[in-house]
Protein backbone atom coordinates (compact mmCIF):
# COMPACT_ATOMS: atom_id res chain seq x y z
CA UNK A 1 0.00 0.00 0.00
CA UNK A 2 0.83 3.43 -0.68
CA UNK A 3 2.16 5.33 2.89
CA UNK A 4 3.53 8.92 3.65
CA UNK A 5 6.99 8.47 5.12
CA UNK A 6 9.56 10.08 7.40
CA UNK A 7 13.22 9.64 5.47
CA UNK A 8 15.46 12.33 7.03
CA UNK A 9 15.62 15.67 8.43
CA UNK A 10 12.92 17.58 6.89
CA UNK A 11 12.37 15.29 4.41
CA UNK A 12 9.62 13.17 3.39
CA UNK A 13 8.41 10.78 0.70
CA UNK A 14 5.63 8.51 -0.68
CA UNK A 15 6.31 5.07 -0.09
CA UNK A 16 4.79 1.32 -0.59
CA UNK A 17 4.74 0.09 2.36
CA UNK A 18 3.18 -3.96 3.71
CA UNK A 19 -0.30 -3.54 4.89
CA UNK A 20 -0.95 -3.82 8.30
CA UNK A 21 -2.21 -7.04 10.10
CA UNK A 22 -4.45 -7.99 12.85
CA UNK A 23 -1.12 -8.83 15.38
CA UNK A 24 -3.80 -9.17 18.59
CA UNK A 25 -7.15 -9.99 19.20
CA UNK A 26 -8.13 -6.37 20.27
CA UNK A 27 -6.62 -4.77 17.31
CA UNK A 28 -8.90 -3.18 14.56
CA UNK A 29 -7.46 -2.74 10.74
CA UNK A 30 -8.50 0.55 9.62
CA UNK A 31 -9.02 1.70 6.42
CA UNK A 32 -8.29 5.44 6.42
CA UNK A 33 -10.44 7.84 5.04
CA UNK A 34 -8.93 10.91 6.30
CA UNK A 35 -5.39 11.84 7.86
CA UNK A 36 -4.10 15.23 9.05
CA UNK A 37 -0.80 16.71 9.62
CA UNK A 38 -0.52 18.20 13.25
CA UNK A 39 2.28 20.80 14.59
CA UNK A 40 3.99 18.13 16.85
CA UNK A 41 4.85 16.14 13.38
CA UNK A 42 7.22 19.20 12.79
CA UNK A 43 9.30 18.30 15.81
CA UNK A 44 9.62 14.82 14.16
CA UNK A 45 10.53 16.23 10.56
CA UNK A 46 12.87 18.75 12.28
CA UNK A 47 14.84 15.61 14.12
CA UNK A 48 13.85 16.73 17.57
CA UNK A 49 12.44 13.77 18.51
CA UNK A 50 14.51 11.18 18.87
CA UNK A 51 14.62 7.64 18.09
CA UNK A 52 12.66 7.65 14.31
CA UNK A 53 13.80 5.76 11.67
CA UNK A 54 13.94 5.94 7.64
CA UNK A 55 10.67 4.51 6.11
CA UNK A 56 8.88 5.33 9.35
CA UNK A 57 5.00 5.98 8.26
CA UNK A 58 3.65 9.36 9.70
CA UNK A 59 0.70 10.27 11.28
CA UNK A 60 -1.30 10.26 14.41
CA UNK A 61 -4.39 11.89 13.44
CA UNK A 62 -6.68 10.27 11.66
CA UNK A 63 -10.64 8.63 10.90
CA UNK A 64 -11.74 6.27 8.62
CA UNK A 65 -13.65 3.09 8.33
CA UNK A 66 -13.29 -0.56 10.12
CA UNK A 67 -11.55 -2.79 7.34
CA UNK A 68 -10.70 -6.05 9.65
CA UNK A 69 -11.57 -6.96 13.49
CA UNK A 70 -9.82 -8.78 15.72
CA UNK A 71 -11.41 -12.00 17.89
CA UNK A 72 -11.72 -9.85 20.80
CA UNK A 73 -13.49 -6.78 19.46
CA UNK A 74 -16.60 -6.26 21.11
CA UNK A 75 -17.22 -2.47 20.16
CA UNK A 76 -17.01 -2.19 16.41
CA UNK A 77 -17.82 -4.36 12.90
CA UNK A 78 -16.50 -4.36 9.41
CA UNK A 79 -17.98 -0.87 8.02
CA UNK A 80 -18.02 1.15 11.31
CA UNK A 81 -16.84 4.78 10.90
CA UNK A 82 -14.39 5.96 13.66
CA UNK A 83 -12.27 8.34 14.83
CA UNK A 84 -9.26 7.32 16.78
CA UNK A 85 -7.31 8.66 19.85
CA UNK A 86 -4.03 9.40 18.95
CA UNK A 87 -2.42 7.86 22.28
CA UNK A 88 -3.15 4.14 22.96
CA UNK A 89 -4.58 2.70 25.86
CA UNK A 90 -4.89 -0.61 26.95
CA UNK A 91 -8.16 0.27 29.18
CA UNK A 92 -7.10 -1.74 31.93
CA UNK A 93 -3.84 -0.70 33.97
CA UNK A 94 -3.52 1.69 37.09
CA UNK A 95 -3.20 4.75 34.81
CA UNK A 96 -6.01 4.10 32.77
CA UNK A 97 -8.39 3.81 35.66
CA UNK A 98 -7.48 7.23 37.14
CA UNK A 99 -8.02 8.18 33.36
CA UNK A 100 -4.35 9.16 32.92
CA UNK A 101 -4.47 7.90 29.64
CA UNK A 102 -1.93 9.03 27.79
CA UNK A 103 0.35 7.45 30.88
CA UNK A 104 -0.87 3.98 30.30
CA UNK A 105 1.55 1.48 31.04
CA UNK A 106 0.56 -1.29 28.45
CA UNK A 107 0.61 0.93 25.47
CA UNK A 108 4.33 1.18 24.74
CA UNK A 109 6.37 -1.87 24.01
CA UNK A 110 9.71 0.13 23.91
CA UNK A 111 9.29 1.94 27.61
CA UNK A 112 12.99 1.48 28.64
CA UNK A 113 13.66 4.60 26.05
CA UNK A 114 11.36 7.14 27.92
CA UNK A 115 12.28 5.80 30.97
CA UNK A 116 15.62 6.71 30.20
CA UNK A 117 14.79 10.61 29.15
CA UNK A 118 12.19 11.20 31.56
CA UNK A 119 12.37 8.88 34.55
CA UNK A 120 9.05 7.41 33.62
CA UNK A 121 8.07 5.51 30.47
CA UNK A 122 4.59 7.07 29.00
CA UNK A 123 2.00 5.48 26.59
CA UNK A 124 2.24 4.54 23.27
CA UNK A 125 1.50 7.19 20.09
CA UNK A 126 0.91 6.56 16.37
CA UNK A 127 3.72 7.32 14.42
CA UNK A 128 5.65 9.20 17.18
CA UNK A 129 8.98 7.61 17.15
CA UNK A 130 10.11 4.49 18.03
CA UNK A 131 10.69 6.12 21.84
CA UNK A 132 6.63 5.98 21.92
CA UNK A 133 6.11 2.62 20.52
CA UNK A 134 7.23 2.55 16.84
CA UNK A 135 3.66 2.04 16.16
CA UNK A 136 3.19 2.68 11.91
CA UNK A 137 0.76 6.31 10.95
CA UNK A 138 -2.45 7.32 9.53
CA UNK A 139 -0.67 8.66 6.35
CA UNK A 140 -1.33 5.33 4.75
CA UNK A 141 -4.45 3.42 3.32
CA UNK A 142 -4.76 1.26 6.04
CA UNK A 143 -3.31 1.34 9.65
CA UNK A 144 -3.39 -1.39 12.62
CA UNK A 145 -5.46 -0.04 16.07
CA UNK A 146 -4.23 -1.41 18.87
CA UNK A 147 -6.91 -1.40 21.88
CA UNK A 148 -9.28 -0.54 19.78
CA UNK A 149 -12.55 -1.40 21.98
CA UNK A 150 -10.79 2.08 24.26
CA UNK A 151 -9.54 3.83 21.35
CA UNK A 152 -11.76 3.89 18.46
CA UNK A 153 -15.13 5.57 18.52
CA UNK A 154 -18.34 5.72 16.54
CA UNK A 155 -18.90 8.82 14.30
CA UNK A 156 -22.90 9.64 15.19
CA UNK A 157 -24.92 9.99 12.18
CA UNK A 158 -24.58 13.99 10.88
CA UNK A 159 -21.14 14.33 11.60
CA UNK A 160 -19.16 14.47 8.94
CA UNK A 161 -15.66 12.77 8.14
CA UNK A 162 -13.94 16.25 8.59
CA UNK A 163 -15.44 16.80 11.65
CA UNK A 164 -15.18 14.07 13.23
CA UNK A 165 -11.06 14.17 11.76
CA UNK A 166 -10.25 16.50 14.44
CA UNK A 167 -11.29 14.79 17.17
CA UNK A 168 -8.95 12.62 16.79
CA UNK A 169 -6.22 15.13 18.51
CA UNK A 170 -6.81 18.44 18.15
CA UNK A 171 -10.29 18.70 20.05
CA UNK A 172 -9.27 16.03 22.74
CA UNK A 173 -5.74 17.29 23.35
CA UNK A 174 -7.48 20.81 23.73
CA UNK A 175 -9.73 19.57 25.87
CA UNK A 176 -6.99 17.89 28.38
CA UNK A 177 -5.73 21.63 29.13
CA UNK A 178 -8.74 23.29 29.32
CA UNK A 179 -10.22 20.52 31.54
CA UNK A 180 -7.02 19.97 33.48
CA UNK A 181 -5.96 23.95 34.11
CA UNK A 182 -9.29 23.84 36.38
CA UNK A 183 -10.96 26.13 35.36
CA UNK A 184 -14.15 27.20 36.73
CA UNK A 185 -17.12 29.70 35.60
CA UNK A 186 -15.88 33.50 35.14
CA UNK A 187 -12.64 32.94 34.84
CA UNK A 188 -10.25 34.55 31.92
CA UNK A 189 -8.45 32.04 29.87
CA UNK A 190 -5.75 32.93 28.00
CA UNK A 191 -4.21 30.71 25.19
CA UNK A 192 -0.80 30.54 23.65
CA UNK A 193 -1.40 29.22 20.26
CA UNK A 194 -4.09 29.77 17.31
CA UNK A 195 -3.41 26.33 15.76
CA UNK A 196 -6.01 23.39 15.84
CA UNK A 197 -4.90 22.74 19.56
CA UNK A 198 -4.99 26.65 20.57
CA UNK A 199 -7.99 26.97 18.75
CA UNK A 200 -9.67 23.71 20.45
CA UNK A 201 -8.68 24.57 24.06
CA UNK A 202 -10.05 28.25 23.31
CA UNK A 203 -13.38 26.42 22.60
CA UNK A 204 -12.92 23.69 25.29
CA UNK A 205 -12.67 26.90 28.03
CA UNK A 206 -15.74 28.45 26.79
CA UNK A 207 -17.81 25.74 27.15
CA UNK A 208 -16.26 24.83 30.16
CA UNK A 209 -17.96 28.08 31.97
CA UNK A 210 -14.53 30.72 31.18
CA UNK A 211 -16.23 34.63 31.01
CA UNK A 212 -13.07 35.70 28.61
CA UNK A 213 -10.92 33.67 26.30
CA UNK A 214 -7.93 35.54 24.61
CA UNK A 215 -6.05 33.58 22.08
CA UNK A 216 -2.37 34.78 21.18
CA UNK A 217 -0.56 34.51 17.79
CA UNK A 218 0.93 36.27 15.09
CA UNK A 219 -0.47 34.73 12.18
CA UNK A 220 -3.52 36.69 11.00
CA UNK A 221 -5.46 33.47 9.27
CA UNK A 222 -5.57 31.79 12.49
CA UNK A 223 -6.60 34.67 14.64
CA UNK A 224 -9.20 35.46 11.85
CA UNK A 225 -10.74 31.78 12.92
CA UNK A 226 -10.71 32.73 16.39
CA UNK A 227 -12.68 34.83 15.86
CA UNK A 228 -14.95 33.51 13.30
CA UNK A 229 -15.63 30.07 14.57
CA UNK A 230 -14.38 30.05 18.10
CA UNK A 231 -15.82 32.95 19.54
CA UNK A 232 -12.72 33.88 21.62
CA UNK A 233 -10.30 36.86 21.27
CA UNK A 234 -7.37 37.65 19.99
CA UNK A 235 -3.88 39.05 20.02
CA UNK A 236 -0.94 39.93 18.29
CA UNK A 237 2.20 39.26 20.06
CA UNK A 238 4.11 41.04 17.01
CA UNK A 239 1.43 44.09 17.57
CA UNK A 240 1.68 44.06 21.28
CA UNK A 241 3.23 43.68 24.54
CA UNK A 242 1.52 40.21 25.64
CA UNK A 243 1.58 40.61 29.35
CA UNK A 244 0.87 44.58 29.92
CA UNK A 245 -2.16 43.75 27.09
CA UNK A 246 -3.83 40.99 29.03
CA UNK A 247 -3.17 42.69 32.41
CA UNK A 248 -5.09 45.42 30.61
CA UNK A 249 -7.99 43.66 29.57
CA UNK A 250 -8.10 41.76 32.86
CA UNK A 251 -8.34 44.58 35.96
CA UNK A 252 -4.11 44.49 36.35
CA UNK A 253 -4.60 41.21 37.12
CA UNK A 254 -3.62 38.77 34.68
CA UNK A 255 -5.90 36.06 33.85
CA UNK A 256 -6.75 32.97 35.73
CA UNK A 257 -5.70 30.12 33.70
CA UNK A 258 -2.95 30.39 31.22
CA UNK A 259 -2.79 27.34 28.25
CA UNK A 260 0.71 27.26 26.62
CA UNK A 261 -0.20 25.14 22.59
CA UNK A 262 2.81 26.11 20.94
CA UNK A 263 5.38 24.01 22.50
CA UNK A 264 9.18 23.64 21.84
CA UNK A 265 9.87 25.10 18.78
CA UNK A 266 8.39 28.47 19.56
CA UNK A 267 8.65 31.61 17.98
CA UNK A 268 8.84 34.97 19.41
CA UNK A 269 10.31 38.77 19.39
CA UNK A 270 13.30 40.00 20.91
CA UNK A 271 16.57 38.54 22.23
CA UNK A 272 15.37 35.86 24.66
CA UNK A 273 13.99 34.56 21.64
CA UNK A 274 17.11 34.75 19.07
CA UNK A 275 18.46 33.30 22.31
CA UNK A 276 16.53 30.30 22.39
CA UNK A 277 16.98 29.38 18.53
CA UNK A 278 20.94 29.32 18.67
CA UNK A 279 20.93 27.23 21.56
CA UNK A 280 18.33 24.82 20.00
CA UNK A 281 20.04 25.14 16.68
CA UNK A 282 23.56 23.77 18.60
CA UNK A 283 21.70 20.83 20.23
CA UNK A 284 22.96 22.77 23.85
CA UNK A 285 19.11 22.90 24.56
CA UNK A 286 16.16 20.69 22.95
CA UNK A 287 13.63 23.25 23.70
CA UNK A 288 12.54 26.64 22.71
CA UNK A 289 10.37 28.16 25.70
CA UNK A 290 9.32 31.16 24.32
CA UNK A 291 5.40 31.35 24.96
CA UNK A 292 5.94 28.95 28.05
CA UNK A 293 8.53 31.94 29.88
CA UNK A 294 5.23 34.26 28.55
CA UNK A 295 2.95 32.85 29.83
CA UNK A 296 3.95 32.20 33.29
CA UNK A 297 5.17 35.73 33.52
CA UNK A 298 1.19 36.75 32.76
CA UNK A 299 -0.50 34.55 34.58
CA UNK A 300 -2.25 36.15 37.62
CA UNK A 301 -0.79 36.00 40.92
CA UNK A 302 -2.34 32.29 42.20
CA UNK A 303 -3.18 31.08 38.80
CA UNK A 304 -3.27 28.07 37.13
CA UNK A 305 -0.68 27.42 33.88
CA UNK A 306 -1.41 23.33 31.77
CA UNK A 307 1.15 22.84 29.03
CA UNK A 308 -0.18 21.19 26.66
CA UNK A 309 2.68 21.97 23.42
CA UNK A 310 5.11 19.24 23.09
CA UNK A 311 8.28 19.41 24.52
CA UNK A 312 11.17 16.87 24.73
CA UNK A 313 13.48 17.27 26.99
CA UNK A 314 15.25 20.28 28.47
CA UNK A 315 14.83 24.38 28.40
CA UNK A 316 17.20 27.12 29.21
CA UNK A 317 16.15 29.71 31.52
CA UNK A 318 12.81 28.53 33.21
CA UNK A 319 11.68 31.23 35.70
CA UNK A 320 11.00 29.16 38.41
CA UNK A 321 11.38 32.15 40.74
CA UNK A 322 8.09 33.80 39.22
CA UNK A 323 6.47 29.79 39.48
CA UNK A 324 7.50 29.84 43.40
CA UNK A 325 6.75 33.42 44.22
CA UNK A 326 3.62 33.94 42.52
CA UNK A 327 2.04 30.30 44.01
CA UNK A 328 1.37 29.53 40.33
CA UNK A 329 0.07 25.63 39.81
CA UNK A 330 1.52 24.25 37.12
CA UNK A 331 0.05 21.29 34.86
CA UNK A 332 1.29 19.65 31.91
CA UNK A 333 0.14 15.96 29.78
CA UNK A 334 -0.18 14.62 26.32
CA UNK A 335 -4.05 13.90 25.54
CA UNK A 336 -6.38 11.69 27.61
CA UNK A 337 -8.56 11.54 25.12
CA UNK A 338 -10.23 8.35 25.62
CA UNK A 339 -11.68 10.37 28.44
CA UNK A 340 -12.93 13.34 26.25
CA UNK A 341 -13.74 11.96 22.85
CA UNK A 342 -17.31 10.95 23.03
CA UNK A 343 -18.55 14.71 24.78
CA UNK A 344 -16.35 16.09 21.94
CA UNK A 345 -18.25 14.15 19.12
CA UNK A 346 -21.76 15.21 20.78
CA UNK A 347 -21.01 18.64 20.67
CA UNK A 348 -19.65 18.71 17.17
CA UNK A 349 -23.07 17.09 16.49
CA UNK A 350 -25.01 19.28 18.59
CA UNK A 351 -23.51 22.60 16.74
CA UNK A 352 -21.65 24.04 19.72
CA UNK A 353 -18.02 22.71 18.17
CA UNK A 354 -16.69 24.40 14.81
CA UNK A 355 -13.62 21.72 14.03
CA UNK A 356 -13.89 21.56 9.73
CA UNK A 357 -12.17 25.03 9.29
CA UNK A 358 -8.86 23.68 10.43
CA UNK A 359 -8.40 21.95 7.13
CA UNK A 360 -7.84 24.68 5.03
CA UNK A 361 -6.00 22.13 2.86
CA UNK A 362 -7.41 18.56 1.20
CA UNK A 363 -5.01 17.06 -0.86
CA UNK A 364 -3.76 13.01 -2.28
CA UNK A 365 -1.39 11.00 -0.32
CA UNK A 366 0.65 11.66 -3.12
CA UNK A 367 0.74 15.58 -2.49
CA UNK A 368 2.00 14.43 1.39
CA UNK A 369 5.48 16.11 0.54
CA UNK A 370 4.18 19.30 -0.90
CA UNK A 371 1.11 19.34 2.17
CA UNK A 372 4.01 19.20 4.96
CA UNK A 373 6.68 21.87 3.19
CA UNK A 374 3.03 24.15 2.96
CA UNK A 375 2.15 23.07 6.60
CA UNK A 376 5.76 23.47 7.94
CA UNK A 377 6.33 26.93 6.24
CA UNK A 378 2.91 28.47 6.90
CA UNK A 379 2.33 28.88 2.96
CA UNK A 380 -1.31 30.01 1.70
CA UNK A 381 -2.77 30.54 4.70
CA UNK A 382 -2.42 26.65 5.80
CA UNK A 383 -3.42 25.79 9.45
CA UNK A 384 -3.96 21.99 8.45
CA UNK A 385 -3.22 19.66 5.27
CA UNK A 386 -5.34 16.71 5.16
CA UNK A 387 -5.01 14.00 3.15
CA UNK A 388 -7.38 11.83 1.70
CA UNK A 389 -5.65 8.00 1.36
CA UNK A 390 -8.14 7.25 -2.10
CA UNK A 391 -10.03 10.73 -2.23
CA UNK A 392 -9.64 13.96 -4.71
CA UNK A 393 -7.32 16.54 -4.49
CA UNK A 394 -8.03 20.20 -4.15
CA UNK A 395 -8.29 22.71 -1.33
CA UNK A 396 -11.02 23.89 1.11
CA UNK A 397 -9.18 27.51 1.12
Amino acid sequence: MKALCWTGVNETAVETVDEPTILNDRDIILKVRLTTTCGSDLHLLGGYIPSMRAGDVLGHEFMGEVAEVGKGVRNHKVGDRVTVCSFIACGQCWYCSQQLLSLCDNGNPNPALTEGLWGSSIGGCFAYSHALGGFAGSHAEYVRVPYADQGAFAVPDGVSDMAALFASDAAPTGWTGADGAGITPGDTVAVWGAGGVGQMAARGAMLMGAEQVIVIDRLPERLAQVRQYIGAETLDYTQDSVVAELKERTGGRGPDVVIEAVGMEAHGTGPQYLYDQVKQQLRLQSDRPTALREAIYACRKGGSMFVLGVFGGVVDKFPMGAVMNKALTVRGAQQHGQRYIPRILQHIADGELNTQHLATHVMSLDQGPQGYRMFKEKQDGCVRAVFQPDGPTGSTS
